[in-house]
């Protein structure tokens, strides 16, 4: 039997319950919100001692449970961490060797769980990145819908346009450039399992003319400036940060003068690569990303003008991605039964964190989403962009 909690977890105030091996409840603040069930006595160790990856760990090996909402969840979790860790608590990451065969078994890893599985919680399109909210109340089939939109008018998008999708994912983009907008589009990834669907929907729409998707790394990119724009989305966090300078200079090589390069991805909060969120950033890189690595907004920027392309026009979707990862989360959480006859219990245990506690982490301004506009200035430096945004909102 277990008499009583540590001094240390007495008197938090925190809406959470613990609920013991041994039947014992807990209760660490009035109303408690969600429950803790600790099944070894070990764990009360860790209580004392929290961080989100390790708290985390517990969870995916069965060792804790959670009842109630899972991002209620994290949120305490978050907050029983903040109680005994400060910033700065944990080291530095290690910098990840990003050559072709570790990247392509990353992006196995992470995307080549089930097609299935992410259809559960995804939109219609299957669109794996931010989604862009232009009214509060937009489901997240408009809301994905609008970001293609917002990528192709900043892009300033044309029939004919000769269109580079790098990480094209299941080509929901690519066929939205072709079909709304009359592009042609060369799509690459490095996912089998995303490829072959990708492949077939372009198909079903009668694309194919249209849209080419191939199992290409973008290192292999050609280098002779055959595309008029270039859209990468989601691309950049599994690039690392010692061959950033390298994937800006292949987009520049690729593009032709006057074109345009968006990139869409993760951005780190600090700039040297400092954790924040109490240990999230190692779960996420144990369980979910392998070998990912965010770059700041500076380190972006900096690459790209480095390469030659002039950076013309950054916003933030922050905001976005945490609502985006909210409707991810409520949607898994709403299928967890058929999720748990396509994926193994460790992955969707892995999965439901990672898509609650992503949504807590952009929602705290842990991590950041950026849309980086850059254009490749012809010889004498003009190029051919409006003066202004107007054209966007029209």
């Amino acid at each position: 039997m277990f008499g009583q909690l540590p001094p240390a977890l007495q008197n938090l105030h925190l809406p959470l319950r613990l609920k013991l091996w041994d039947g014992h409840l807990f209760d660490l603040g009035p109303d408690p919100q969600v429950t803790l069930l600790v099944k070894e006595p070990q764990l009360i160790g860790l209580l004392t001692h929290p961080n989100l990856d390790t708290l985390g760990a517990a969870f995916v090996d069965g060792k804790l449970e959670l009842e109630g909402d899972i991002g209620e969840a994290v949120r305490v979790c978050d907050e029983l961490s903040e109680a005994f860790l400060k910033d700065g608590d944990e080291p530095l990451p290690v910098r990840a060797a990003h050559d072709k065969q570790t990247d392509a078994a990353s992006i196995a890893y992470h995307y080549d769980v089930s097609n299935a599985f992410y259809q559960l919680w995804l939109d219609r399109d299957m669109v794996y990145s931010c989604a862009y909210f232009r009214e509060p109340d937009d489901t997240l089939d408009e809301a994905q819908q609008h970001k293609f939109d917002h990528l192709c008018r900043k892009l300033r998008l044309q029939a004919g346009d000769y269109l580079l999708d790098v990480g094209c994912g299941w080509g929901g983009l690519a066929r939205f450039a072709a079909r709304e907008y009359g592009a042609r589009v060369f799509g690459i990834t490095l996912s089998k399992a995303q490829l072959a669907l990708a492949r077939e929907r372009v198909e079903e729409e009668g694309l194919a003319a249209q849209v080419e998707l191939q199992l290409l790394d973008y290192r292999e990119l050609p280098q002779d400036g055959r595309f008029d724009k270039v859209v990468s989305v989601g691309m950049f966090e599994h690039v690392g940060h010692a061959n950033l300078a390298l994937y800006c200079k292949t987009l520049f090589g690729a593009v032709r003068d006057g074109g345009l390069v968006m990139n869409h991805g993760i951005t780190a909060k600090c700039v040297d690569g400092r954790p924040v969120g109490k240990g999230a950033g190692a779960f996420i890189n144990r369980y979910v990303f392998p070998n990912g690595e965010l770059p700041h907004l500076c380190m972006v920027s900096q690459a790209s003008g480095e390469a030659g392309l002039e950076v013309v026009d950054v916003e933030s979707l922050r905001l976005h991605y945490a609502r985006t990862l909210s409707l991810w989360s409520q949607n898994l959480e709403n299928q967890l039964h058929r999720a748990a006859a396509l994926v193994p219990e460790q992955t969707l245990r892995i999965w439901r964190l990672y898509l609650a506690g992503c949504a807590h982490a952009f929602a705290r301004g842990w991590i950041n989403l950026h849309q980086v506009l850059a254009v490749k200035p012809y010889a004498d430096g003009r190029h051919d962009l409006p003066w202004t945004r107007e054209d966007l909102y029209r």
